[in-house]
């Protein structure tokens, strides 16, 4: 026997098995464990050495040694050797196992390998047997067998066995019951392969009949000492037996360690490959793995192995099975090659990773199949007969077998293969497809949105790949232009190299085993075969069959960019079809220019698939030994691989599906002399066998020009010489390139060449080839063009998709409108809304920023003419054009509505791309012709000729383009028009076109750009993109988004870097370059965002700066502004610089640096990241430091400059933005490796855009981007600033004020948790104070009180700042917040403790008039006591018993308080009256105004000058001054007629007392609006001073003095004449003072009342005692009817009760009722702000003018009033929520009253106390809740019965509280006076204590609701018409009716104050003093209608207010009389 793996076997024995190491053996259903000593396991991996052993083998008995051989792959460093007799020994005393024995079927992860077993005479049944201890492990634990012991009748016919002799086998039936096979082998082959007879070895030695022998079920035997398991499978591919039937169930039961593939000599070679076919098919490629080819023959028959490999196809056979192979005698009766065979499988076993092919690689293979069933729509039969060609030779073998399809071919006496066996073919495609993860990928499809995002597979491109990612690798290198994506490396997923050498004797090496290692083919591993990596173009042709069309037509598109050969024809792995991707090529542009003869220059660019080009064909006939794909790249491109070849890295000969593949590429010239060709031309490449590709090569011949083909040596009767017989016969170039000769080109006839490679030079070669070429074509010839392959009906078209044709034809619709019109007309026909009109719009929106003159009237017009536009485009919108496209993306399902988009794009670019071309290519001439005029300094008539006709070819270019964007652009005016429209007519009512927005949205999401900014009109449709926003918001929700935006010169590769970067599809054609702004997301994959913060990228790219073609129009403003724009959106900003040139540098970077110092200004803070593009030798190190050197340089000269025009101090970049040069600045190669229009892009471009992604996904991964909303916030914020001329001042962060006011809102609950907390400590301590329990009150005692609430605020406010979404933002005001918050708490504590000392100083001042009470009550007490004994007789009559208590009562009284005056009533009315006359007024004056009443109103007069007289200094001062100002010539300011001055002055001094208009102004007008202000100011501050004074006199304890009068009305004397005294121009009136002094001591009188009433109650003896009377009369006639002491003890108590329960519930109930209003009431449930829209809602409601006035001029006076007037309705209308708050105190003061009489009860009855003891428990219970104090109760000492006591304080309290309920069972029967603090005061501190500054022109309030902010700067939402305040334009009586916000924007200007000669612009307002200074007014066009409403309602009320006129310039436009009070109110509610 010879075998094909000549290895030795050798079995060493070392060391004795001793029990004490444990060893594992687990099998399905068994586990043994087998404790041996450590030196026992010596395992060895061993490789028998038999054929030099043989003859050396020794006599063994079963009385001598017993051999054990056990090698497992688990204990690599142990052997366990053969041992001597003293082993046998050792194992017969401990009855310890030596070795375990695995099934065949283990678990892979689990099983032990056994590698050799040989002669094992101790066999172990597993069965049923767990771990067990060393002394466990006795005969009867273990069922162990010796084999031989077994047999017991054969110990006496043992004999001696030599060497020589054969092995003894031995089969017994209990010893295959008993044994687990080590080996399970399978039979396969034909049944003439073995002779099935008695005394075949591998099948056994059992007399059994040859039919059962050929049964498939397993059978188990001896074999050479070993258990082996054989399955007989011979002759089952030709049974009708299914596998499933048979194979899959043997498979799961028992793994098959090794397959027998028996072939019998003397077949032909077609025998053999059906035999591995057909095992190949069944159990799938990794069978082949444990596959042996057994080559049988005849026991007579004499064949040796060099006979068989000298057949090369046989080889490949058995390299297909590692190269394994044996021969044997077909009786399979020599031991010796039995014996040797079995050294062949466990050499095989040891060296596979697996020892067994398993039921799970069964399964998997199962499920390829059903896979590729799926795929294909194949039948579901395996059988599959080929049809036979009638063209075969009689000697060609055609053969119909089982699933295969081929053709073989008998040539020179050997067998050729034209065609891989179909089911074969098919195996393999689908273990590529699992190998490369695609497995389920080709039913649902791999689409675009899988790879266009942030995902982690494209963060290690550029290292090397496990099979499974290679193919989202490709296609992520692909995206990014690296045409390296072809070759990536491959990183095999088991690095570990296997040395087969492992196991083997390194000192056996000899020169045969090292001729072996290098020459052998049989020492090649079987896993060579199976490691071998995947072919470059299988990964390519994968994801194309598994891609859908968008994803194919992607890749394409790229593929084309990389200059790579594109696939035309594409047969189906699966389907057999033969595709024609046509749909691929759509989006290809090729550039080229064609030289004619006369050497004229013609530059065409066209879409590919319109391109008419001659196209040269390339195949081959059979097998030759050139590469046809390298000779065609010599022919195209000698430096880039546009054909991939066999010399290409990666490539190998196990490519799959390139077979049949037409591959095409055009060579493109570049009009010049170099050019290979003069013209385009196409180069088409069919891989594979021409002669089996008929369909293919048939098509290309008839399209071909010329047609090349490569044949080797054919002889005169071969096929292929019939196919290039016909060529010959065409009148077609051919070029026939002979492989194996070395001839040069030869024109054997016209037209047809002959040409030899072999051992040619390929320079040669390539060169005559070009010229042959190059001939040929410049002859005449057919052309090519891409769409006529799809008209052959043999090719499936990817266009005849059902779905691409419902796109295309709803496409052509639309472009078929268009055909028969000029280009430069369509827009103007079918996009009417966004030509002239949206163009005059913008303008008008601009100039509404920059008005003049008479502003409102101004800005009204303008408005009015925009409203005009929008009617007119609401009218022209929905052409026919608009109508067919919006239609169709609302009817057409998703994937139509795809292809119907992608269609529009192509279809408009076709028709737009010629005629766009010959202008770009008219408007260089001309621009070349002005340059040149230029460099002459021509300044003629022919330049201005030559520059106005340049104009008019631009104008052309702006109305040729038309594309996509146009069509979605139109879409956004048709709703900007519609919006508008329905919100002047309707309200706010909701737009009908509100689909529009969503149908722009779900284009966005699907990743189409969105135009932000309107490039044409340099114009942001800020309604559109809201819309569009908003819709995406409702899809997506409020996803956050981190915005990167780009900035660079026109066309310096902006949008192509960010295509390459992401995958984006921003226009990157030279003739179409990005105009205004579009923006696109991207989305972050689920598995990133643990990394990062946002959901999306989303990346806004932009026009480029200093653009040509806007050269004349666009402004350096410009540019500025959209760089202003960009950066401010973006979060990060890459600034793009091109080249190196100087100038263009300092351009980009001075627009980047004065944009970065604005959003310093504005508090914007963005990243920025320099890309420095096209820089030669980026690797120089030196030269790359140099750059940055001079970069920093640039950046801080240009800082320098830009900061004199931005008013900066900033010296250096670093001052303006945080700046690393050395992180933040990236060098990019040039974009070509070489020339284009052939030049395929640099790799080291897709390099640097991979590392620059790389940066700035490090750098998000720190921010937390923003939300969608605050992001359509932003671009409203900064569009807005923008459109003013100055952005900083201007710019208002919306977004910043919604979040801040927020903030205010959670504010003002964090301190109203404080505030009422607070307040309830207070009620708390103050009934302690009353009740005597406490003296002093610590701080530290009410911070320990407060403790918990503060730190719930704290940790509710850091949750706040720390979680909120907008926390980046909120992170500027946390100190602030903190801050406040602490100064909040601080000034609780104090005031907390301020009120309750006051309380405590209180109740001690009133110690003695209490101690005087309770004399008086225990008087009363005794003495209703006594007559009640006298009188008890007379019990039953109530009329005596009232009558006798009324006569006493009066006597008692009059006894107690003889000593005690009692306090008179006061007249305060009367003492003002007295005192004002006695201070030196007239008393009839005082009369008269008191009786007239007009004092009432002096804080909120609109004029005193009825009070005021001129002074005679002052008249002869102005009479002077009039001469003067007569002789004074006006200056051009004074003439301004939009001067208007602001009036104003502060409240104390003047800087000049000349009045210099009141001269012009009648007497009526003696004040002026100043004096008016200073006057109302005077008023209110006396007014606050005299409250002040009140507030310090002790009234409730000493009670009202008239002195307290006198010293008010002295005080406001005295102000009156400060006042005067520092006023010369004017004085007052006697009647000034008078009505000052009535007012002030009014209000005075008021607080003065109140608190007197409190002192008398609270202090007059007679007072105290009548309001005792009815309890005393009480008490009085229940000791009449003989009540208890205890009784009348309750009753007392239950008195006292009652009236602190009541006060107590009044106590909680303000604050509980404070905090539901400013919960749950809407004017009091937000912040300040807040309440003033309901107050404004309120005012217009009303219509009061009066009050109106007061909101304007005293805005907290009216504020206090609205909280007061509203806690009152509410109480009102909310009556069931208010009693519901006073029932519940009730309830709760109830139960703890009645558990304070529990617990005095208890006490008092465990320590026999007294009464005196339960009233101080009852009293110390009630401490905190009730004002309860024992002393008042003295006399019930004789009470001892407390149980009676409870029954009866329970019995009275229930009374009471029944009484109480009574009397609050209404709101109505509130008394507001007896609330200690009530709620609306309450909610007045908690409201009004906020900043109440108000604007210098319009009043309006600042709405911080903090006083003392920071920053100080104060601003409103909306500001008013400044007239509303009185503003006038100077010596004239005409209001000023512009609001602030209107005012700012214009180039007007003010006067500060009506004296100062000094005007200041408008814009520069903070400039005029300290009261403007603190003010921020942004321009701002949206304000409230209301204010308008309120001008036109009001305007006589004001005119006669001010005594001024709404005529002149401050007439009221027409626009403002439409709104109505409705409009007006809903304007509010908007806010």
């Amino acid at each position: 026997m010879e075998t094909g793996e000549n290895k030795e076997m050798e079995t060493k024995t070392e060391d004795a098995l001793e029990p004490s190491s444990e060893c594992t053996c687990q099998g399905e259903e068994h586990q043994l464990f087998l404790q041996l000593e450590p030196e026992a396991l010596d395992i060895t991996d061993i490789e028998s050495q038999h054929s030099d052993q043989q003859d050396d083998k020794t006599t063994k008995t079963d009385e001598e040694k017993t051999e054990i051989t056990t090698i497992s792959s688990n204990f690599p460093q142990s052997n366990i050797e053969n041992e001597s007799d003293d082993l046998v020994d050792r194992c017969e005393e401990s009855l310890t196992p030596t070795c375990t024995i695995p099934s065949a079927h283990q678990d892979q992860d689990t099983m032990v390998h056994l590698d050799h077993f040989t002669d094992p005479h101790i066999l172990i049944n597993m069965d049923n047997v767990g771990t067990m201890s060393k002394k466990s492990l006795e005969p009867e634990a273990l069922d162990i067998t010796d084999i031989e012991s077994q047999h017991s009748d054969q110990q006496d016919d043992k004999t001696t066995k030599t060497d020589e002799e054969k092995t003894e086998i031995t089969t017994s039936s209990n010893f295959a019951q008993s044994m687990t096979p080590v080996l399970t082998i399978a039979l396969i082959g034909g049944t003439d392969s073995m002779e099935i007879e008695s005394g075949n070895l591998l099948l056994g030695q059992d007399d059994l009949p040859a039919a059962e022998l050929s049964q498939i079920a397993p059978r188990m035997y001896d074999l050479s000492g070993r258990c082996v398991s054989v399955i007989n499978m011979l002759g089952l591919q030709s049974s009708e037996l299914t596998q499933e039937n048979h194979i899959g169930p043997l498979v799961h039961k028992q793994g098959i360690n090794a397959v027998l593939l028996l072939l019998p000599l003397g077949q032909h070679i077609d025998e053999f490959k059906m035999g591995v076919g057909w095992l190949e098919r069944m159990l799938g490629e990794r069978a082949l793995a444990f596959t042996i080819i057994v080559f049988t023959h005849k026991n007579d028959q004499d064949f040796g192995l060099g006979d068989l490999k000298d057949n090369n196809d046989l080889m490949d056979l058995i390299e297909m099975c590692g190269n394994r192979y044996l021969t044997c005698k077909k009786s399979m009766n020599d031991p010796i090659e039995i014996s040797t065979l079995l050294e062949q499988i466990d050499l095989m076993v040891s060296e596979n990773d697996l020892c067994c092919y398993t039921g799970e690689m069964y399964d998997e293979e199962i499920r390829k199949r059903q896979l590729k069933t799926d795929w294909g729509d194949r039948s579901q039969s395996e059988e599959k007969t080929a049809s036979v060609p009638d063209n075969l030779p009689e000697d060609g073998l055609a053969n119909k077998e089982k699933g295969e399809e081929k053709i073989l071919e008998e040539i020179n006496g050997s067998l050729i293969e034209k065609n891989i066996p179909e089911n074969i073919q098919l195996a393999k495609v689908e273990e590529l497809m699992c190998r490369l993860h695609l497995q389920d990928k080709y039913q649902d499809k791999l689409t675009t949105a899988d790879f266009l995002n942030i995902g982690s597979s494209a963060q290690h491109q550029h290292e090397p790949q496990t099979e499974n990612k290679l193919a989202h690798t490709f296609l992520q290198r692909l995206l990014m232009l690296d045409y390296r994506a072809r070759y990536i490396p491959v990183r095999d997923e088991n690095s570990e190299m296997h040395d087969t050498n492992d196991n083997r004797n390194d000192h056996a090496e000899t020169e045969e085993s090292a001729f072996d290692a290098l020459f052998n083919k049989n020492t090649v591993s079987g896993d060579i075969k199976r490691n071998t990596h995947v072919h470059p173009m299988d990964v390519q042709m994968a994801v194309f069959h598994c891609s859908d069309s968008f994803l194919q037509q992607f890749m394409v598109t790229k593929l084309s960019l990389c200059q790579y050969a594109l696939p035309l024809l594409v047969p189906n792995p699966f389907t057999e079809e033969i595709e024609c991707p046509l749909w691929t090529f759509r989006q290809i542009r090729k550039t080229w220019k064609s030289t004619n003869d006369s050497n004229m220059l013609t530059s065409q660019s066209m879409p590919i698939y319109k391109a008419e080009t001659p196209m040269v064909s390339f195949f081959r006939l059979g097998s030759v030994s050139s590469s046809k794909s390298q000779l065609m790249n010599n022919l195209i491109n000698q430096r880039h691989s546009t054909f991939f070849h066999r010399h290409c890295p990666g490539s190998s000969k196990t490519c799959l599906l390139m077979d049949g593949v037409v591959e095409i590429a055009w060579y493109c010239p570049a009009g010049k002399p170099n050019d290979i060709f003069t013209d385009c031309v196409a180069f088409c490449n069919l891989h594979g066998d021409a002669i089996a590709k008929e369909v293919q090569r048939d098509r290309l011949i008839e399209k071909a020009s010329v047609n090349v083909i490569l044949l080797p040596s054919l002889g005169k009767g071969d096929k292929s010489m019939a196919i290039v017989q016909e060529l010959f016969k065409s009148s077609k170039p051919l070029i026939c390139l002979l492989t194996e000769e070395d001839s040069v080109a030869t024109e054997i006839k016209k037209g047809k060449y002959k040409m030899g490679l072999r051992d040619r030079n390929q320079s040669d070669v390539s060169e005559e080839l070009k010229r042959i070429i190059r001939n040929n074509l410049s002859r005449p010839c057919c052309s090519f063009k891409l769409e006529d392959m799809a008209e052959y009906s043999g090719f499936r078209v990817d266009e005849d998709d059902e779905d691409c044709q419902v796109g295309k034809t709803n496409a052509l619709q639309i472009t078929d409108l268009l055909k028969e019109m000029e280009l430069s007309k369509i827009k103007e026909k079918f996009l009417p809304c966004q030509g002239r009109l949206w163009h005059d719009w913008c303008q008008k929106n601009k100039d509404l920023y920059r008005l003049q003159g008479n502003l409102e009237m101004e800005r009204s017009k303008i408005q009015h003419e925009m409203m005009q536009i929008r009617h007119y485009q609401h009218q022209v919108a929905f052409t026919e054009l608009m109508q067919m496209f919006i239609t169709s993306l609302r009817s057409l399902g998703e994937k139509e509505k795809s292809y119907f988009l992608k269609w529009v794009g192509i279809l408009l670019d076709d028709l737009s791309s010629d005629e766009l071309s010959d202008l770009h290519h008219k408007y260089d001439e001309k621009w070349s012709e002005v340059l040149a005029l230029r460099k002459k300094h021509d300044k003629s008539e022919q330049l201005k000729m030559r520059q106005m006709e340049l104009e008019k070819i631009s104008g052309k270019l702006q109305a040729a383009t038309f594309g996509f964007e146009h069509i979605l652009r139109e879409m956004g005016q048709i709703y900007e028009a519609h919006a508008s429209v329905a919100r002047e007519s309707k309200g706010e009512s909701k737009v009908t076109v509100s689909y529009l927005p969503e149908l722009a949205a779900e284009l966005m999401i699907s990743g189409h750009p969105m135009e932000l900014m309107d490039g044409d009109a340099a114009h942001v449709p800020l309604m559109w993109i809201n819309g569009v926003l908003d819709e995406v918001i409702k899809k997506l929700g409020d996803q956050r988004v981190f915005v990167l935006s780009i900035l660079g010169i026109q066309s310096t590769g902006k949008s192509t870097m960010l295509n390459a970067m992401f995958g984006l599809q921003f226009a990157v054609s030279a003739g179409r370059c990005t105009r205004g702004a579009f923006m696109q997301l991207v989305k972050v994959t689920e598995e990133m965002k643990d990394d990062f913060r946002f959901d999306y990228v989303l990346v806004v790219d932009t026009e480029g700066l200093r653009a040509l073609e806007l050269a004349g129009k666009a402004t350096v403003n410009h540019d500025n502004e959209l760089a202003t724009f960009v950066i401010g959106l973006g979060n990060m900003t890459l600034i793009n610089i091109f080249g190196e040139n100087p100038a263009e540098m300092q351009d980009i970077i001075q627009i980047a640096v004065q944009a970065f110092m604005r959003m310093k200004k504005i508090n914007l803070s963005p990243s920025c990241v320099f890309v420095h593009q096209n820089v030669g030798d980026i690797m120089a190190g030196e030269k790359n430091m140099e750059g940055k050197r001079r970069l920093q340089d640039k950046l801080d000269e240009m800082t320098q400059l830009a900061a004199k025009e931005e008013d900066s101090n900033a010296e250096c970049f670093s001052d303006v933005i945080a700046f690393d040069i050395q992180r933040d600045v990236k060098y990019f190669s040039q974009l070509w490796e070489g020339s284009p229009p052939m030049a395929p892009p640099n790799p080291c471009y897709s390099e640097n855009v991979q590392e620059l992604r790389k940066t700035i996904l490090s750098k998000t991964s720190k921010s937390f981007g923003m939300t969608l909303s605050q992001f359509k916030s932003s671009i409203q914020d900064l569009w807005n600033a923008l459109l003013n001329e100055n952005f900083v001042f201007s710019f208002k962060n919306t977004l910043e004020i919604a979040v801040y006011r927020k903030l205010e809102i959670q504010y003002g609950k964090w301190i109203w948790t404080l505030r009422s907390a607070m307040l309830s400590i207070e009620n708390q301590l103050h009934n302690r104070i009353e009740n005597g329990k406490l003296h002093r009150v610590e701080r530290h005692y009410l911070v320990e009180e407060m403790r918990k609430t503060r730190e719930e605020v704290d940790k509710s406010m850091e949750k706040y700042f720390d979680e909120h979404r907008d926390k980046e933002m909120l992170i500027q005001w946390r100190g602030r917040f903190q801050t406040k918050m602490c100064e909040l708490y601080d000034e609780l504590v104090k005031g907390a403790k301020r009120k309750l000392e006051e309380v405590i100083q209180q109740r001690d001042a009133r110690k003695k008039l209490d101690d005087k009470k309770t004399q008086y009550e225990n008087k009363l007490f005794r003495k209703s006591k006594e007559l009640a004994s006298k009188l008890k007789d007379k019990a039953k009559d109530e009329k005596q018993l009232e009558n006798e208590f009324n006569t006493l009562w009066g006597v008692w009284v009059a006894e107690l308080t003889k000593d005690a005056p009692p306090i008179k009533d006061i007249n305060i009315s009367d003492d003002v009256t007295y005192i004002l006359g006695e201070i030196g007024n007239e008393s009839s004056l005082v009369y008269d105004r008191k009786s007239c009443g007009m004092y009432n109103e002096m804080c909120t007069l609109g004029s005193y000058s009825t009070y005021a007289i001129v002074s005679k200094h002052q008249d002869l001062f102005n009479d002077d001054q009039h001469s003067k100002d007569a002789q004074r010539k006006p200056n051009n300011d004074q003439l301004q007629k939009n001067n208007v001055w602001g009036a104003f002055k502060s409240f104390w001094g003047f800087k000049s007392p000349e009045n210099k208009t009141i001269d012009h102004i009648g007497p009526s007008n003696i004040l002026t609006y100043t004096d008016q202000e200073l006057i109302r100011a005077f008023t209110n501050d006396v007014v606050k001073q005299s409250q002040k004074i009140i507030e310090t006199k002790p009234i409730e304890k000493m009670g009202y003095n008239d002195s307290y009068m006198q010293e008010i009305a002295t005080h406001v004397k005295e102000s009156v004449k400060e006042f005067e005294s520092k006023i010369r121009k004017y004085s007052f009136k006697k009647e000034f003072t008078i009505d000052l002094s009535l007012h002030v001591c009014e209000l005075a009188g008021s607080k003065l009342a109140d608190s007197h009433s409190k002192f008398r109650s609270n202090n007059d003896a007679l007072t105290y005692l009548e309001q005792k009377r009815p309890q005393y009369n009480k008490i009085f006639k229940r000791y009449c009817k003989g009540s208890s002491t205890a009784a009348v003890l309750g009753e007392l108590i239950c008195n006292t009760l009652k009236e602190s329960i009541v006060q107590a519930v009044y106590d909680q109930t303000a604050i509980d009722l404070a905090g539901e209003m400013q919960l749950s009431h809407p004017p009091f449930s937000g912040n300040r702000s807040n309440m003033e829209k309901h107050i404004l809602i309120s005012l217009a409601e009303k219509e009061n003018f009066d009050k109106f006035m007061t909101y304007i001029h005293n805005p907290r006076k009216h504020f206090e009033k609205f909280i007061r007037e509203v806690a009152e309705k509410y109480m009102l209308t909310e009556r069931s929520k208010v009693l519901a708050l006073i029932e519940g105190n009730i309830k709760v003061k109830e139960q703890r009253v009645s558990h304070a009489v529990h617990t005095a009860t208890k006490t008092v009855k465990n320590k026999n106390g007294d009464t005196n003891m339960w009233l101080r428990e009852f009293s110390s219970a009630l401490k905190d809740e009730l004002k309860f104090a024992e002393k008042h109760f003295s006399d019930f000492c004789d009470i001892t019965d407390f149980d009676f006591l409870k029954k009866e304080v329970r019995e009275g309290l229930a009374n009471r509280i029944m009484e109480i309920n009574r009397s609050l069972s209404n709101v109505s029967l509130l008394h507001m006076k007896q609330f200690r603090e009530r709620p609306d005061e309450i909610l007045i501190k908690h409201f009004c204590d906020c900043c109440w500054v108000q604007c210098p022109f319009c009043k309006a309030i600042c709405t911080n609701t903090m006083e003392g902010h920071q920053p100080k700067d104060h601003n409103v939402p909306f500001h008013r018409p400044i007239g509303i305040n009185g503003c006038h334009f100077r010596d004239t009586v005409e209001f000023s009716i512009d609001f602030c916000t209107t005012s700012v924007t214009s180039n007007g200007r003010f006067y500060p104050s009506h004296e100062s000669e000094d005007k200041y612009l408008w814009k520069e307002y903070r400039k005029a003093g300290p009261r403007f200074v603190d003010w921020s007014i942004t321009p701002d066009l949206s304000e409230l209608p209301y204010w308008k409403w309120f001008v036109c309602r009001f305007q006589k009320d004001l005119e006669r207010f001010y005594d001024k006129k709404f005529q002149g310039r401050g007439e009221i436009p027409i626009e403002w009389r439409k709104f109505t009070k409705q409009q007006a109110i809903e304007s509010l509610k908007k806010i």
